[in-house]
């Protein structure tokens, strides 16, 4: 029980640090699409190949509004309600097993 309550804690962790990862290169995304940037740059183009297909899921419900994207603004909620809700739940679930396990 003890393992599992481990690997538990572990995904939730991994899970937090991917979701924080992928949430500054949606930041950095967006600060690209401010300025000009070299397309043929290897780190805009990861950057921009690492967010844009969450991007497009996005616009295919939320169309922007203007000259005005909401895809990022959506992505980012959407960040932060997995790593508030499915990743804390995870990890706190994994606490629980760890205390009921040891006998708390």
């Amino acid at each position: 029980m003890i393992a599992i309550a481990n690997l538990l804690i572990a995904v939730a962790g991994v899970l937090s640090m991917v979701i924080k990862l992928f949430y500054f290169l949606v930041i950095a995304a967006v600060i690209l699409s401010w300025v000009s940037p070299d397309p043929r740059n290897p780190i805009v183009q990861f950057i921009y190949g690492a967010t844009d297909p969450a991007f497009a899921r996005i616009r295919n419900y939320v169309k922007p509004i203007g000259v005005l994207d909401l895809s990022p603004i959506v992505v980012l909620l959407a960040l932060y309600f997995i790593d508030a809700f499915i990743a804390t739940s995870l990890g706190e679930y994994g606490m629980q097993l760890k205390g009921t396990a040891l006998g708390f």
